[in-house]
């Protein structure tokens, strides 16, 4: 398996600013597109995803798929982008191969949907050719970002899959899996692009400093976020 055609490192302070990035993101995603998301407990793969659902203009209400699998979210008649493409959630946490991904049926939706996978690495690149990988990692007391995927073994899951019920306030997605108390630790997150669909990454947040350079604070504002590109 080639490695990705590149990857960005981006810093974020909060889960509002998780899930406005992913926000940015989603806005980009087009039917057929495949997501790995990859992270440990409270690592905010949930949070991540709502804020692609917001991109996306599907229905609220996004959770973690942990007990159900599969969810699916359509889009919505009067959202940002309608008749674009439904949302389809999978938790594979209790997934243990490619093939117990083929039981679930994703190729029937994989055409007409962004299909987002959490704990997928290794199980889930089969189904297209093209794909994004994103690592999120707690800076305090996480584990470092995953390796670039290059075969096709599972990754280690750190802990049963995540879901939070706080509040997010400006949204109308309202479960997160951000605890309260933590809503203000950084967070790494690592994106990836795979195959010819993502030979040209997505607009997201240019850079506010270079790379080993603090950046200054805006009064009266938290930190934003911030790019590292190799």
């Amino acid at each position: 398996m080639t490695g990705p055609a590149w990857e960005r490192t981006l810093q974020v302070g909060t889960a509002e600013q998780t899930h406005a990035l992913a926000a940015v993101l989603g806005a980009q995603l087009e039917a057929g597109d495949l997501l790995v998301l990859t992270g440990e407990l409270g690592a905010g793969k949930t949070t991540f995803t709502q804020g692609l659902g917001e991109g996306l203009g599907v229905r609220a209400g996004i959770i973690s798929p942990t007990f159900v699998l599969v969810r699916i979210h359509p889009s919505r008649p009067d959202g940002p982008r309608p008749g674009g493409p439904d949302l389809v959630h999978v938790d594979a946490y209790r997934l243990g191969s490619a093939s117990e991904i083929d039981d679930i049926d994703l190729e029937n939706t994989m055409d007409a949907a962004v299909t987002v996978v959490e704990w997928g690495r290794g199980r889930v690149e089969h189904l297209s050719e093209s794909r994004l990988e994103v690592d999120l990692v707690r800076t305090i007391g996480g584990a470092g970002p995953a390796a670039p995927a290059t075969g096709g073994e599972p990754a280690g899951a750190a802990a049963a899959a995540d879901a939070d019920t706080s509040d997010f306030g400006a949204s109308d997605i309202h479960t997160l899996d951000f605890d309260t108390d933590d809503d203000d630790e950084p967070r790494t997150i690592v994106i990836r692009g795979y195959g010819p669909r993502w030979v040209t990454p997505p607009d997201l947040p240019e850079p506010v400093h270079e790379p080993g350079q603090e950046p200054e604070p805006k009064p009266g504002s938290g930190p934003e976020p911030t790019e590292r590109t190799s």
